[in-house]
């Protein structure tokens, strides 16, 4: 609902107050630290010119004249490419010959540079963008130190070069035309991941161009989050954080943009004028002063499979927010979640039939400790009951490229996973389906296009026969049904006419591997369990490389003409 339909002034400011309680409850319900303190905002209640306490208009070139990324518009501060009326921040992209700096070019937009910069908390940002092809609008952040010329923030504190000044790019439309009508862009650029914007997520916005949504970034000490109405969809968290990956622990400020042409595609010859509305934007950190460390802290095994333990862990504390370091052999996790909610924090890449033992950690975001840190744990990895491989066949739909699948016995469970390797398709989400007598479940998504769920209280040497719908923006695919024996271990199937005679190497495998043959070899292919494949040789009377494999389980396949060795390969 428009702010401006209000016109007593108390009630006005009761609804904007109950607007940002909703916005603030629904965005926290999938963040790891909730933000609750407003701190900094633009409600954009002023008619007429932008509020120049709180916005700086960047309109100077780079060098060359242009703008990057073979954009064509010059940035003004002319009160016709930004202003506010109504209510709204009006930020137009024109096309009108304008010279400035002695440049003269066809296109005119606005890009503000807030004048307030923060290091973590929650930004909400609720607008209205322009969809014309060549339009690129933007709510994004960038380093307070970056050294760029024009920037508000630049004489005083700009010492260091994009991107390891770090840029989070909270909204961006129309520079991803290959994707489907609606699909909006998040992105993160840092010095390790800039070059084709590598580290990015995107959603679906309903009607957009003709709707108000909010655009949502929650920046913690941990991770980065990205929401759309309240909804979390991308969510940055390098497992190494240092300067190449996470330069998000100083300052940054927001920006605010249309820009034209360049990655944005080719300006239609009858384009005019094109406007971003925005309602408010609004900043929330937690403001008050925190001595108290956690209480009743518990933390707990939760399920455990071959490559897998799951930890659960708990706490309170008053300042809403506990986080939690767990440390096993020489790996730390770092995590954190709000206060009294369980969090579950999945421990990766094991060894089977292994015992791991755990220090957990509670404090709060601020450093207080939960006064008898460290609670010790320890579970014991299972053997690897299963079956596993890649597939490209359907029922409906069709598949870019396939998926991969894996069968896993688990006690009495059998836990299901597959992974969507289609590279063409957004918004996925994915659902079970059982054969007979037929049932959709919906898969949890564990990351990426990866998805799981787990059949309980199966009995052994029974079959099961399942499928999975993928569904994304646009359609959906159903893979073929897979029919598995609860219990079985086909990873070592082999057709014995054309198994490889004498195929030897040293296993568990520390390093390097090598393969031992009568036979010439033609290929070796490593796949982990859920049939990726992570390594191709030719080479086999030499040791191969294997340092970059994670520890634990992978199928090894050995081919010479028509025959086919598979076997299993621990790697330590």
């Amino acid at each position: 609902m428009k702010k401006y339909l209000f016109s007593i002034k108390n009630s006005r400011f009761l609804v904007l107050i109950l607007l940002i309680i909703l916005t603030t409850y629904e965005a926290n319900a999938q963040v790891d630290v909730e933000y609750n303190d407003l701190v900094w905002s633009d409600e954009f209640d002023t008619n007429g010119a932008i509020n120049s306490t709180k916005w700086h208009h960047q309109t100077q070139l780079p060098n060359g004249g242009s703008w990057f990324n073979g954009e064509v518009q010059h940035y003004t501060n002319l009160i016709t490419n930004s202003f506010v009326n109504n209510g709204f921040l009006n930020i137009v992209a024109k096309r009108e010959n304008y010279t400035n700096q002695g440049v003269t070019k066809q296109f005119t937009s606005a890009r503000l540079n807030s004048k307030f910069a923060f290091q973590y908390g929650r930004v909400d940002i609720r607008a209205k963008i322009p969809t014309n092809q060549g339009t690129w609008p933007a709510l994004w952040m960038l380093g307070k130190n970056v050294n760029e010329d024009g920037g508000f923030f630049d004489a005083a504190f700009g010492n260091t070069g994009w991107p390891a000044c770090g840029e989070i790019d909270i909204m961006e439309h129309g520079i991803t035309q290959s994707q489907p009508e609606g699909y909006i862009q998040s992105a993160i650029h840092t010095p390790s991941s800039f070059g084709s914007t590598v580290n990015h997520g995107g959603t679906i916005a309903a009607n957009l161009g003709n709707d108000f949504h909010v655009y949502s970034m929650n920046w913690s000490p941990f991770e980065i989050t990205f929401l759309l109405d309240g909804v979390a969809f991308y969510t940055y968290n390098p497992a190494v954080k240092n300067a190449e990956t996470w330069p998000f622990d100083a300052e940054q400020y927001l920006l605010l943009n249309i820009a034209m042409g360049g990655v944005a595609g080719n300006i239609p010859s009858n384009f005019t004028q094109a406007t971003m509305e925005i309602d408010y934007v609004r900043v929330y950190q937690n403001t008050l002063e925190d001595t108290e460390g956690p209480t009743n802290f518990t933390a707990s095994v939760g399920e455990v499979t071959s490559s897998t333990i799951e930890l659960l862990l708990n706490a309170d504390d008053n300042s809403g927010n506990v986080a939690y370091t767990i440390s096993y052999g020489n790996e730390n996790i770092t995590t954190a979640n709000p206060s009294g909610e369980e969090k579950s924090v999945i421990i990766p890449n094991l060894t089977p039939n292994t015992t791991y033992d755990f220090s957990v950690s509670a404090s709060d975001v601020t450093g207080n400790e939960f006064i008898n840190n460290p609670i010790l744990l320890s579970a014991t990895t299972t053997g690897v009951t299963g079956c596993s491989g890649i597939d490209t066949e359907t029922q409906q739909g069709t598949f870019s490229i396939g998926y991969n699948y894996a069968f896993e016995t688990i006690g009495n469970n059998v836990k299901i996973t597959f992974e969507l390797l289609d590279t063409d398709k957004v918004g996925v989400v994915a659902f079970l389906w059982r054969q007979n007598p037929f049932t959709e479940y919906q898969m949890e998504n564990v990351s990426g296009n990866i998805f799981t769920y787990t059949i309980t209280e199966q009995t052994m040497g029974s079959t099961i026969s399942y499928a999975v719908k993928f569904a994304f923006a646009g359609g959906l695919s159903v893979t073929k049904y897979f029919t598995y024996v609860v219990g079985d271990d086909c990873t070592l199937a082999v057709e014995p006419s054309t198994e490889i005679d004498l195929i030897t190497f040293i296993n568990p495998a520390n390093e390097y591997m090598q393969i031992n043959s009568t036979v010439a070899i033609d290929k070796i292919e490593i796949h982990n369990l859920i049939g990726k494949l992570v390594l191709v040789s030719s080479t086999f009377n030499e040791p191969i490389n294997i340092k970059n494999l994670a520890k634990g389980m992978y199928v090894v396949s050995v081919y010479q003409g028509n025959k086919k060795s598979v076997k299993k390969m621990l790697v330590k």
